[in-house]
């Protein structure tokens, strides 16, 4: 590859000629396809040439740097891999030329350092070119090294620690840290190599846990990034104060000897600083202190309920700064702007969760300290006063005991309700979205009949103000149609409360919600979506006085979506293509609400024009989030219409299928199998004549492994559902099923990684869902499911013994032992250990959940009567 060429189309990279931009782009896209390793290679020669313009150099250090990494996880995974096929000369010919490219730019970032640094994040999980750590620190800690050779190594250490797998680097976890502390060092007058060290030991703090572990060592770490928080560069001051944050986070217990002297009068001035980036993190400190501090409580809570000692214990660092925080949030919530951008994160937001997460660490505690303040301003004639107050109000509601509570929102909401009215905007923004508060989380007190009306009043108001207020009105709204609702249905002790306090306002609000969700401006502060959300709330908790509405507004509802659907070949550009779509899903969402509250017999009067609209939707619309909305719409037909609903199948079962097969939008392949889970209930035997079809879907996105992980549980489940519906006839299916189920019930995961305990969880209830699915639905001398009976026993004995089993999974395990017993009578006993399900049955009898107690309960009578053991 010609060189100077090479350089010649990497400085047109940058040309204002679109021809010429376009041109070079093209070059270098075919080249990188027509031979990766020597056009990677000739990259790192031009990077690497320091006669080279600045601008060639920098160019081709990205097309390296592209070349090796992406956004999207899978052209990650296929970039590293092809790099890893290079011959071994030609990896190591361009790792020497990147390497030796560091401290040799002229622009910042270095993009030398991101071609290392991505390079090391593939090959150093490996075991591959270990030495470039010891490269790197020693370029930073030698006093040789220029300012820029310094920085740049920085940079790339930084850069290597925030995207690698931290166990890989623990074994050089020493050396980094030495190298970054050298460079963090106040004697370093180098602004940029400090902000270097500074942000590389934020990204290195997870892996550094032995370091903090030994006294000297954190003694050290601690007292470099206490004197880096006073450096009067901001970028390195905020950046140390990030690193005080995440160490307080991943490293609380070793925080006591620094609080007094260090950590609390570091963060409490930088919370008083005018800078706002500085302090957001002072802020964000006494945050995680806060939050860190409930979690410890939870902790302490469930070992004291189990007898034994807590592994942790909390320091009540929140509890014993609360007198000095406490004013110095107050004033941060006193300095917002009236034409605030609503996305921007400022001290006064930070300011706002702050004292939410103060008032739930510290609960009624931090009532002295607030309400003095609240009181003397909520009436200020400075705005900004009375917006803080009724914040700060607003934000310590979740602290405080129902019964003060109660006492306390009672005797503000007249004030509230009145500052529904106010001159200033942001007053009336903040004044709904505190009754929001109140609603969600004293809802008793925003019911109290003593001021309902006036309430109500001032919501409707706030529903024609402007957007943002309007927006939090709905979310309030949201909070006291299910507060009404409870009530009635705990004062009549049904499920269906004849009425409720709103009903006489109750068309009232609907036609100003639909209203709503119309206005022109709905667009801004999400309203239009709040607008519906409302509205669905309302309609759901909704008693049987009000159904008349329920029954006007499915009429409305259709009207609109037909309207909507008309729109459709219309459409001139994206963003109102995008409009339209956001609105279908919407009204698809608001649809499935009002056809849940239609009583079965009214439901065949609209149903025809329901599912022309929806099959409309399946046909004309590319969206995937319509098409999840609209199948969702149908799983509420479905359970409304129950086997009237067969009419639609042929109609209907060329888009249910093609949903099963939409793997790449999961959300609507999980829709869909929820979608045949309800045939199943509905249907029953009539669902037979579509099962081979669906079947073989679910099949095929089982063994598809770039299906979804989360859509395999739900098939899995709906095995059971099938078998359930249509009985024998399941027998066909049943040796590929069972398979399939025995497969999943081996597969492993990550104990250390929670999110894979959940998902593991999830899987395993699913397979014991089916499993009795089939036991219930299949007669009991079937050979096939007579073969697996072992199994599923040992299945059961498997998840009962693994201490991360979830109450949901112990249930399902528990209930299937009394379907078994049941169902197959004296046969399980040769195969069942009777202290190993007793012990299952046990730990289901000490759970807290209700469902969970009775099926264990059952279970166990179940069990005693074919094995003739004593009673607990």
């Amino acid at each position: 590859m010609d060189s100077s060429h090479l350089v010649h189309v990497l400085e047109k990279i940058t040309s204002p000629d679109k021809n010429e931009l376009e041109t070079a782009q093209h070059y270098l896209e075919q080249a990188l396809q027509a031979n990766p390793p020597v056009f990677i290679k000739a990259l790192s020669d031009v990077l690497s040439n320091t006669s080279n313009s600045p601008v060639a150099r920098m160019a081709a250090g990205l097309q390296i740097k592209n070349a090796l990494t992406s956004k999207d996880a899978s052209v990650k995974e296929q970039f590293q891999q092809r790099w890893l096929a290079f011959p071994e000369d030609i990896r190591l010919y361009i790792k020497t030329n990147v390497l030796k490219s560091l401290g040799t730019e002229n622009n910042r970032p270095s993009v030398a350092a991101q071609c290392v640094a991505f390079i090391a994040v593939i090959e150093l999980p490996l075991g591959f070119w270990l030495d470039v750590i010891d490269v790197l620190c020693s370029n930073i800690v030698d006093e040789g090294s220029t300012d820029s050779m310094k920085e740049a190594s920085l940079e790339t250490i930084g850069y290597i620690c925030q995207d690698i797998d931290h166990d890989c680097l623990i074994p050089h976890s020493n050396s980094i840290l030495t190298a970054i502390v050298h460079g963090m060092r106040k004697e370093v007058t180098n602004n940029h190599v400090r902000m270097a060290a500074t942000t590389a030991l934020l990204n290195s703090l997870e892996f550094t846990k032995a370091n903090f572990e030994k006294e000297m060592e954190r003694n050290y770490i601690m007292e470099v990034v206490c004197e880096t928080t006073q450096s009067e560069h901001t970028q390195i001051r905020v950046a140390a104060l990030q690193c005080l944050v995440k160490i307080m986070t991943l490293y609380y217990q070793y925080m006591e000897p620094y609080m007094a002297q260090a950590l609390f009068p570091i963060t409490l001035e930088a919370m008083k600083s005018e800078t706002d980036e500085i302090a957001l993190q002072g802020i964000e400190f006494w945050s995680n202190v806060s939050d860190e501090e409930v979690d410890l409580a939870i902790e302490i809570s469930e070992a004291a309920e189990l007898g034994e000692p807590p592994q942790r214990t909390s320091r009540f660092y929140a509890k014993g700064a609360l007198q000095y925080l406490v004013p110095i949030l107050m004033q941060k919530l006193t300095q917002q702007e009236e034409m605030d951008d609503e996305d921007e994160w400022n001290p006064c937001k930070a300011a706002s969760v702050c004292l939410m997460l103060l008032a739930s660490c510290c609960e009624e505690d931090v009532l002295p300290h607030v309400l003095p303040f609240v009181k003397e301003n909520i009436k200020n004639p400075d705005w900004r006063y009375r917006d803080a107050s009724l914040m700060a109000f607003g934000s310590i509601l979740n602290g405080i005991k129902q019964t003060m509570l109660k006492q306390l929102v009672e005797t503000a909401m007249p004030t509230i309700i009145q500052l529904m009215y106010d001159s200033c905007v942001v007053v009336r923004d903040t004044a709904a979205w505190t009754i929001g508060r109140i609603c969600e989380i004293n809802p008793e007190s925003a019911i109290n009949e003593q001021y309902l009306s006036a309430l109500l009043e001032a919501m409707v108001a706030g529903l024609k103000a402007e957007p943002r207020v309007a927006s939090n009105v709905c979310w309030a709204f949201t909070g006291l149609a299910e507060a009404s609702y409870e009530a009635a249905s705990a004062h009549e002790g049904t499920d269906q409360p004849s009425t409720y306090c709103l009903s006489p306002y109750f068309d009232l609000l609907v036609e100003n919600l639909l209203e709503t969700t119309n206005r022109l401006d709905g667009s801004q502060a999400n309203l239009r979506s709040a607008a519906y959300e409302a509205l669905m709330e309302m309609i759901k908790n909704s008693p049987q006085n009000c159904y008349a509405t329920v029954q006007r507004m499915t009429l409305i509802i259709l009207q609109r979506l037909n309207q909507v659907l008309a729109l459709e070949g219309q459409l001139q550009n994206n963003s109102e293509r995008a409009q339209v779509t956001d609105l279908q899903g919407l009204l698809c969402a608001t649809l499935q609400s009002v056809l849940r509250k239609v009583t079965p017999e009214d439901a065949p009067q609209i149903s025809d024009q329901i599912m022309t609209a929806l099959l409309q939707m399946f046909s004309s619309s590319q969206s995937g989030s319509v098409q999840e909305d609209a199948m969702m719409a149908v799983t509420a037909l479905i359970q409304v219409l129950r086997d009237g609903f067969l009419k639609y199948m042929d109609s209907f079962k060329p888009y249910l299928y093609t949903g099963l097969k939409n793997c790449v939008e999961h959300q609507v392949c999980l829709a869909s199998v929820g979608v045949v889970a309800d045939l199943c209930r509905e249907l029953k035997a009539a669902i037979l004549p579509y099962c081979d079809e669906i079947m073989t879907l679910l099949l095929h996105n089982l063994s598809d492994n770039t299906v979804h992980r989360s859509v395999k549980p739900q098939i899995l489940s709906l095995f059971g559902d099938i078998a359930l519906a249509i009985g024998p006839a399941y027998e066909k299916y049943l040796e590929i099923v069972f398979g399939m189920l025995v497969q999943a019930s081996h597969i492993q995961v990550d104990r250390t990684d929670y999110d894979m305990i959940d998902y593991l969880n999830e899987l395993r209830e699913s397979i014991l869902d089916a499993f009795t699915g089939i036991v219930q639905g299949l007669p009991t001398e079937n050979p096939i499911v007579n073969a697996h009976l072992q199994f599923m026993l040992e299945f059961i004995k498997t998840v009962g013994r693994d201490d991360d089993s979830n109450d949901n999974t112990i249930c399902s395990s528990v209930a299937l032992i009394g379907d078994l017993c049941t169902v197959f009578g004296a046969k399980i006993v040769p195969f069942t250990d009777v202290e190993a399900i007793n012990a299952i049955l046990q730990r289901a009898r000490r759970s807290r959940n209700t469902k969970t107690k009775s099926h264990a309960t059952w279970a166990h009578k179940e069990l005693r009567k074919l094995t003739k053991t004593p009673s607990w």
